[in-house]
């Protein structure tokens, strides 16, 4: 039995240990090398924290994670609701398209984003055929990115929401409805308390993929700088792979505290 163990966990551990602790170490180490004589330091991180070219995209990350995942939760909750309160015809239709865009890759979302509201884009015609004058043109600023972001949250945070709503026990909902609350206030009171916990991991789950979208973005900020972005032009253009390597750890950091919140809330919900 022992023999069986080590037969498939060496492999594994070696797998492990070659794929991901080796260039994980290697990054980590070089985000602290100096970049001039290479000695160890903290300084790549403080750069971060106090340059104002590094502090304004750690900052635009941030913001625009929190606003794509406070957006997607609103929608989403909303979207998830109704869907597992209701049943009607073409619902599974209905359900399939809400989630389509969760398969499609940031790229092809940028440039959807760019065909609705780039410089020439649909709605920017459709508005000067109407007043004579462009607008709605803002597929290469910040609103640009935060509504293809929302593309493929919404579905993500809608697949999460919408099995704890279904599956929640309607008896107690029904019971605040006898004691005299109104259907809002037995939503209110009852059914949102229980479900925040997997509002919280969705939102968790939301952040952490807007905080390292690389593609849609790389399509679509071309007027202000967030960390992927400025990650791939320290590393390609600028050759500072130390500072690459540092916003590469933050970033990494942040998305692994977000993961590991939304694993402890998923599996608290289980037991």
């Amino acid at each position: 039995m022992v023999r069986h163990k080590i037969f498939f966990l060496t492999p594994i551990m070696i797998i492990f240990s070659f794929f991901f602790l080796y260039p994980l170490v290697i990054l980590v180490l070089t985000s602290l090398r100096s970049e001039g004589d290479g000695a160890m330091t903290l300084h790549n991180y403080t750069q971060i924290l106090t340059d104002p070219y590094y502090s304004k995209a750690l900052v635009n990350s941030l913001l625009l994670s929190l606003a794509a995942t406070v957006s997607s939760l609103v929608l989403a909750g909303l979207l998830a609701f109704f869907l597992a309160r209701n049943e009607f015809k073409g619902k599974t239709l209905y359900f399939t398209l809400l989630t389509f865009p969760m398969s499609l890759p940031g790229v092809v979302v940028g440039f959807m984003v760019i065909i609705l509201f780039g410089t020439t884009g649909v709605m920017p015609m459709f508005s000067k055929w109407l007043t004579g004058t462009p607008s709605m043109a803002f597929a290469y600023t910040i609103t640009g990115i935060l509504l293809a972001y929302l593309y493929f949250e919404i579905p993500r945070v809608i697949l999460s929401l919408y099995g704890a709503i279904q599956h929640f026990d309607r008896t107690l909902e029904e019971a605040a409805r006898t004691l005299g609350a109104s259907p809002w206030q037995a939503i209110r009171y009852v059914v949102l308390p229980t479900v925040f916990p997997i509002f919280i991991a969705s939102g968790a789950l939301a952040f952490s993929t807007s905080m390292s979208a690389f593609g849609t973005a790389f399509t679509l900020a071309n007027d202000f700088d967030i960390l992927p972005i400025l990650m791939y032009n320290e590393f390609t253009l600028s050759f500072k792979i130390e500072v690459a390597s540092a916003i590469a750890v933050v970033i990494g950091m942040i998305c692994v505290l977000m993961n590991l919140t939304n694993r402890i809330i998923m599996e608290r919900g289980m037991r």
